[in-house]
């Protein structure tokens, strides 16, 4: 550290006196890294003074600079979402108006306004703020070279929620121009809560980092208390939704009791269920209480947000929606309506109450049904045993790739020798070949061998070496469409004679194949075909089909949570456990023992019994909702080679149940090995419809790699113009070009995102290693009860669903 760069320090240290604050000594360590000139990354709990810790030591070399300072930014600051950009630009301008420093900040990203941007452009700013979308925007000027000259560092901030995202490859591919552009860039990440710290450094700082880098871990203890609200009465018989209605008295004096509370709900449509309930059963809360979600207005989530920090409102019910971002220092409780299926998603929760250094966040957990006690119970053990998810990083995403390369063509073109050594710097590209690389280039430049003959694929030049576009109608598309954010579309459901039924999810309906039943309306459909975007049906007499869910309700277990839980269902069994949770459930778990078993670690506990629905088989992985779909469509396959048979298939995350008309051939479970992990994906393929799967997944593909255009601002075109684009480019690859890197992408994706087949296949040898023990109750467990009712959701329709539950209960009680 140089004589100035100490001074310097100083008076920052004055400036925290000034605050009664006193530096953490992680927050020194890391200046003291950044000004070696090294790299790293650092993990901290939320609201400890990450900002602080990072943004202070380049200011510290900005002030410290004998030379005169010239224009140009300094620091990049990466944020995943737009409000934080807004916390990070207060807290550091805060620190520059205290030391009367001669640095300026500014924030641009998708809602910058024109006159904020043209300012900046006038003159840069020294510190910038920005989302991964905008880096890439900036990347793609003409004078890019230029406006990077003067770069120092940047830090990715909440590095945790990019990483294993299409986001998180831009960021990649970003940084390694910038480290050909910058040789002296000093790069760090932020990241409170992760499983994998580590690889996430190794994948933010690239494959070929030549300086040392360093991990900081702040040695802050974040005390995070965790109470279970538990109801009077445990129901013996437990089904998802029914006890979290019945919980709105217990949420309704918490908030009571407290200030100001966020009430945490996994989905969109369960927050406004929550909101509406709750202004009915406490009028008082009219005016006092807010709704914050994704699909509210910029507009509007920013006043809630504001009138939070100003302690206006005394509750917000909201979704992952306010998991980051904003600093409410005025939130005193947390409450979380259902189990949140993962750890690291429950301690950011928990952070927003207590979001400052020393302060103890505390959480109430609300079951929606009496087992989600056991997640309750699971999370605390997680959260003391510092049991947190790893994210896995993506690797080979070609169509983000491609809009990269198209992006450095818009700006000042490329050599491709050069890119292609930096590309293969990064985690995600390290083991992309020549040969790879050369049908990339061909593709951009000509279409590849498929599309040649049509010149708007002719997007590319090349230009005495350099790769360029020169069209500034390209160009202008290329801008636009800059982004690896999509979301998933709605499928308009019709009788193929008749009329509109209502939409389904694009995901769940590309797994169907024409002449799959699926529950719907409260009848039973065949599927006859999906064109562009719309679902054709019949109506069936076939009493057995799938239920359909929706993605904001299939949050799975992630394995983190799933390897605990089954460790405390263990602790159940052993008898040697005196939480609250599990004493609460004895009643639950007694039940189940007297009419089946709870099975230990070592056992996949299989029901097998026969109602008026049919002959039910009942599996308990517990391993989470998308790995039981994997293996009930995997087992429902395998079965049918037996005999004939058509199944139900129904799904929680604690097990999964096959239902049919038909007698099933149990004794094939006890003697083959069905669950074995042999021609796993050739099974797979023949269960679910890939083809289809890939079909739907192509479409976001097409649309980041720039094979189909969405339309320009205020004039964008129809999902269904866009599907139908995407699959007829689907077909034609399918047919002509079946070695095309992004159609082959497209199946990559289907099998390691939407089925989770790494996930899947772990599961499948836990489960080769376990006693099956198979059991025959006379009537549904309470563990299978879950299970039942789910599937009876889609299937009733002028008889409601409490109704129906009470009699089914009734008559279980009754025997």
């Amino acid at each position: 550290m140089s004589e100035r760069e100490s001074e310097t320090v100083v008076r920052i240290k004055k400036w925290f006196e000034s605050k009664d604050w006193k530096p953490f000594p992680f927050q020194q360590q890391a200046w003291v890294s950044v000004l070696a000139r090294k790299h790293g990354l650092l993990n901290a709990p939320t609201g400890s003074g990450k900002t602080y810790a990072l943004f202070t030591p380049f200011l510290i070399k900005y002030l410290a600079q004998e030379k005169k300072k010239t224009q140009g930014v300094k620091l990049i600051w990466i944020t995943p979402i737009r409000a934080l950009a807004k916390e990070i630009s207060q807290a550091s301008q805060r620190m520059v108006d205290g030391l009367e420093a001669d640095f300026t900040i500014g924030v641009r990203h998708g809602d910058t306004s024109q006159a904020e941007r043209a300012k900046q452009k006038k003159r840069v700013p020294d510190m910038l703020i920005t989302t991964p979308e905008t880096l890439h925007l900036l990347l793609a000027q003409k004078d890019a070279s230029a406006y990077f000259k003067q770069l120092q560092g940047i830090v990715v901030d909440e590095w945790h929620e990019l990483l294993g995202s299409k986001r998180g490859v831009q960021i990649e591919l970003a940084l390694s121009r910038l480290k050909t552009l910058c040789p002296s860039l000093c790069v760090w990440g932020i990241s409170a809560t992760i499983g994998n710290l580590e690889e996430a450094k190794d994948v933010l700082l690239g494959v070929d980092s030549t300086q040392k880098s360093v991990t900081i871990i702040a040695d802050i203890t974040k005390e995070i208390v965790v109470e279970s609200v538990i109801p009077n009465e445990i129901e013996e018989y437990p089904w998802s939704g029914h006890l979290g209605l019945k919980m709105l008295p217990y949420v309704a004096e918490i908030i009571a009791k407290s200030t100001s509370t966020l009430v945490f709900t996994n989905t969109r449509a369960q927050a406004e269920v929550w909101y509406q309930r709750l202004l009915e059963f406490d009028e008082d809360l009219a005016g006092t209480m807010a709704l914050h979600h994704g699909s509210i207005s910029r507009e509007l989530r920013d006043w809630v947000e504001e009138s939070l920090h100003l302690s206006l409102l005394k509750a917000v019910v909201c979704t992952s929606s306010l998991d980051l971002g904003v600093d409410f220092r005025p939130v005193e409780t947390i409450v979380q309506i259902g189990g949140p299926k993962g750890v690291a998603r429950f301690i950011q929760r928990a952070g927003r109450s207590g979001h400052r250094p020393g302060a103890v966040s505390k959480i109430y957990f609300v079951p929606t049904n009496s087992l989600e006690l056991l997640e309750a119970s699971a999370l605390r053990h997680a959260i003391e045993n510092n049991s947190i998810e790893k994210r896995k990083p993506l690797l080979r995403s070609f169509d983000v790739l491609v809009q990269y390369l198209c992006t450095l063509a818009v700006g000042e073109g490329f050599l491709p020798a050069q890119i292609f050594q930096e590309i293969k710097t990064t985690f995600c590209f390290q083991s992309v070949t020549a040969s790879e690389w050369q049908w990339i280039l061909q593709f951009i430049t000509t279409g590849g061998q498929s599309l040649h003959s049509y010149t708007e694929y002719h997007k590319v030049i090349v230009d005495e070496g350099i790769y360029k576009i020169t069209s500034r109608r390209t160009a202008m598309r290329h801008r636009l469409s800059i982004g690896t954010i999509v979301s998933d579309t709605m499928l308009s459901v019709k009788l193929f004679k008749g009329g509109y039924l209502g939409s389904i999810e694009e995901w769940f309906a590309s797994s169907l194949k024409p002449g799959d039943v699926f529950w719907f309306a409260g009848r039973p459909l065949e599927l006859i075909h999906i064109k562009d975007m719309q679902v054709s049906v019949r109506k069936s007499n076939q009493q057995t089909g799938k239920i359909p869910s929706w993605q904001g309700g299939r949050m799975p277990l992630s394995s983190q949570l799933s390897n605990v839980l089954r460790m405390k269902m263990h602790e159940v069994l052993q008898g040697d456990s005196n939480e609250p949770e599990l004493l609460a459930l004895k009643p639950v778990f007694e039940l189940q023992s007297i009419r089946s078993i709870v099975p230990n670690q070592d056992q996949l506990l299989v029901e097998y019994f026969k109602t008026k629905e049919g002959y039910h088989l009942v599996v308990y992985p517990f391993d989470g909702r998308f790995v039981h779909e994997g293996i009930a469509s995997l087992l429902a396959f395998r079965l049918s080679l037996f005999q004939p048979i058509s199944f139900s298939l129904a799904y929680n995350d604690y097990g999964f149940e096959l239902l049919s008309d038909s007698e099933i051939p149990i004794q094939a479970i006890i003697d083959s090995d069905l669950f074995t992990t042999h021609n796993l994906e050739e099974d797979l393929k023949a269960s679910v419809n890939s083809t289809e799967m890939a079909r739907r997944k192509f479409r976001d593909i097409a649309s980041i790699s720039g094979l189909v255009f969405k339309g320009f601002p205020g004039n964008y075109k129809p999902d269904r113009h866009v599907q139908s684009s995407s699959q007829l480019l689907f077909d034609v690859f399918q047919e002509y070009d079946a070695e095309n890197i992004l159609y082959q992408q497209a199946f990559d994706e289907v099998f390691d995102q939407l089925l989770e087949v790494g996930r899947l296949r772990e599961a499948l040898l836990r489960i080769e290693k376990q006693q099956i023990v198979v059991t025959y109750p006379n009537h549904p467990t309470p563990f299978a009860f879950g299970i039942l009712v789910d599937r009876l959701r889609e299937k009733l329709s002028s008889e409601t669903i409490e109704d129906r539950v009470k009699k089914m209960i009734s008559q279980m009680e009754a025997s």
